[in-house]
């Protein structure tokens, strides 16, 4: 490769311990956790104290050849600033790292404040999370425009999953108009297995809208390796919106559960319905470019013993 690899969508977390829709999820042991109501194999099983730390990670990457990461958040795994500004302090070179607002009840705004104040450059909303059974909390609400307006004037990223299909679009691209130097990422590449995903990917026709690809593996799982499906999707938004849109994202550790960290962009590297200069902008350099990564270490390629 010519090129670094970048990882656009991921996760890390000391503990999880948190609630979403009335259900817990819960570390247990051997990369298990209780999730909303069953057991899920939450991380490798040799992960046996459920610990997803950024030196694990950075295990995985360097073997990958992945120069860098964006960690982000998600309401499962509990809100993890506190560990993720130690990350940020440690790694500043590898990671680019997402802070998170309790965005379900009122009064997000002064947290997102007090985050950025911290050094947080990016704030992610798992925003298919808001649809709550008590009220939905609209990314459009005068407490968001609020947020969003402050995050423009101080140049902060905003990174956003999305419910399935058109759920949410209309209401980010509102954002995305009344916003229009806010830079945003949207994850799991629009939810690409659902109907109208492609109405998520057509938001990067705006020229500050990237999408990501965290958890397409997952969400083209019942296909598995090489995820013709997935490379299928990825040329399909590129007709929609230019590769140059486009960024990979492994959606690190729950995706390697079923698959290596590698495996989790291989299938990308060895497709021959990519060109090399799509290879290369979806890989590496368009995540550089949209998140400023700088200083990025070169990386040695150490053979297997199986080689």
């Amino acid at each position: 490769m010519d090129f670094q690899l970048i990882d656009a969508h991921s996760h890390l977390w000391l503990k999880q311990d948190a609630e979403v829709d009335g259900m817990a999820i819960k570390t247990l042991e051997n990369g298990r956790s209780q999730f909303m109501g069953e057991i899920r194999q939450m991380l490798p099983p040799f992960m046996i104290d459920g610990r997803n730390t950024a030196e694990i990670f950075l295990s995985n990457m360097d073997y990958a050849l992945v120069s860098a990461a964006v960690i982000t958040q998600e309401y499962i795994d509990g809100i993890q600033n506190d560990y993720l500004m130690q990350v940020m302090t440690h790694y500043p070179e590898r990671f680019f790292v997402c802070g998170m607002c309790e965005f379900r009840r009122p009064g997000f705004f002064e947290q997102g404040k007090e985050l950025i104040a911290l050094g947080f450059k990016a704030l992610k909303i798992p925003a298919q999370r808001l649809l709550l059974k008590e009220g939905r909390v609209f990314l459009n609400s005068d407490e968001m425009m609020k947020l969003f307006h402050f995050m423009e004037e101080k140049h902060i990223i905003l990174s956003v999953d999305l419910a399935d299909g058109d759920i949410q679009t209309g209401e980010l691209e509102e954002v995305i108009r009344e916003c229009p130097k806010l830079k945003i990422a949207i994850g799991h590449f629009g939810m690409v297995t659902r109907p109208k995903w492609e109405e998520q990917i057509k938001l990067a026709r705006y020229p500050n809208v990237r999408i990501e690809s965290g958890g397409i593996t997952w969400l083209f799982n019942e296909e598995f390796y090489p995820f013709k499906g997935a490379v299928k999707a990825i040329c399909r938004a590129a007709e929609l919106v230019g590769m140059d849109k486009l960024m990979w994202g492994s959606d690190y550790p729950r995706t390697i559960t079923a698959i290596t960290y590698k495996m989790s962009y291989d299938f990308v590297l060895k497709s021959k319905e990519l060109t090399e200069t799509d290879k290369a902008q979806f890989l590496g350099k368009n995540a550089i470019e949209f998140y400023g990564f700088k200083n990025l270490p070169v990386l040695p390629s150490i053979k297997n013993m199986s080689e």
